[in-house]
């Protein structure tokens, strides 16, 4: 049976979804393209109408998750100031609900690892969403009146990254709790945002 472009178009979505979970709960070494297609409801055979190779699969799916961060930062900054949609983006990116969900969230804090490891197209999506992403940030600090907003957005996303992996590598809950609570301090404070 064929299926129309547009059913097409979201199966793949809905592979990549299921794909992107799977990497970021598992890492992208550890992810098997029969379970992908199986969480995506779908069989094994129906792989290679959408992909290559696991590699493109894995490529395609962190391409999805940057996608998936930008429409996080959009939704956390619309409709506000700079000032009070960055200080709600910190708020979600350093929150527990972000360091428990290991399955969704930031690409660049489950897999800055694995990346190196990773086959070069996947490595350039995952170096063409930070950049992006470190522009978005800019963008938002330009917003504020900052002269250095590219520089400062790397620093912002450096203390993000770092934070929420050291929250989620601690095993003690209330250290782990304050570290996400003193890094969106000082984040704030250090930025002139909203607490």
């Amino acid at each position: 049976m064929r299926y129309d472009t547009e059913h097409k178009q979201k199966t793949r979505a809905t592979v990549l979804q299921a794909a992107a979970k799977a990497i970021r709960a598992d890492g992208p070494d550890r992810v098997g393209v029969a379970g992908v297609m199986a969480e995506a409801g779908l069989t094994h055979g129906g792989f290679y109408a959408h992909f290559k190779s696991k590699d493109e699969l894995v490529a395609a799916a962190i391409g999805q998750m940057f996608e998936d961060a930008r429409a996080r930062l959009e939704h956390d900054t619309a409709g506000r100031s700079p000032a009070e949609g960055l200080a709600a983006y910190i708020d979600f990116y350093l929150s527990k609900k972000h360091r428990d969900a290991r399955s969704f969230g930031c690409p660049m804090a489950a897999l800055a690892s694995d990346v190196p490891r990773l086959a070069d197209p996947a490595r350039e999506q995952f170096v063409t969403g930070v950049r992006q992403s470190t522009i978005r940030l800019g963008e938002k600090l330009a917003g504020l009146g900052h002269a250095a907003a590219e520089a400062e957005a790397r620093s912002m996303m450096a203390e993000l990254i770092g934070a929420l992996s050291l929250a989620r590598i601690e095993t003690d809950a209330k250290r782990s709790d304050a570290i996400l609570a003193a890094s969106r301090a000082q984040l704030k404070q250090r930025f002139g945002l909203p607490s």
